[in-house]
């Protein structure tokens, strides 16, 4: 079992950014999008500093972010990565599942990736990353690579809003609809 520490602070940079975005978004009223925590269970509590020392996951996470941008629900993952190819070990099958669900219920799911050797961030669309997650059925490499991505899906900053997000989610609103 995990310990919520075994894996430090990885993702926070990218997490804090987002967060930083989505409270731009709710101030100008165009997004209410919240992190959702995973539940853990206090294993070791500093009962002097008041400060969790051990814990565990309680239950599997689905998403990172979930909420409304204009009617439209969402749901996203944040997942960071330092070289040129992602790695599918770091999407678990019950997130994917989760997001095939939220799919199918009218909600839009996707995923943000940090390519921090590049500090470039992309919009993962849920229709390309089933296009790479069904590369593990078909026993074919476990990544994708940097080059493989849609260029149109590469998020910038604008408007005062580093990880401006929204436009991209536009982006793939208007393909789903052709």
């Amino acid at each position: 079992m995990a310990t919520w520490n075994s894996r430090g602070l990885r993702g926070s940079t990218l997490e804090d950014m987002i967060n930083f975005t989505n409270e731009i978004y709710q101030e100008r009223g165009l997004a209410l999008v919240q992190k959702i925590p995973t539940p853990i269970k206090p294993i070791k509590i500093d009962k002097e500093k008041r400060h969790i020392t051990l814990a565990y996951f309680e239950q599997k996470s689905t998403v990172d972010y979930i909420g409304a941008v204009q009617g439209y629900p969402i749901c996203f993952d944040a997942k960071e990565c330092g070289t040129d190819t992602f790695p599918l070990q770091n999407i678990h099958a019950h997130q994917i599942e989760f997001m095939k669900r939220y799919e199918e219920q009218g909600g839009i799911s996707f995923m943000i990736l940090y390519f921090t050797g590049r500090n470039e961030f992309y919009y993962l669309r849920f229709l390309e990353l089933m296009k790479y997650w069904k590369r593990i059925e078909e026993k074919q490499p476990k990544n994708f690579k940097y080059q493989e991505l849609d260029p149109r899906f590469f998020i910038s900053s604008k408007q005062g809003v580093h990880l401006h997000y929204l436009e991209t989610l536009n982006r793939d609103l208007s393909l789903r609809e052709e």
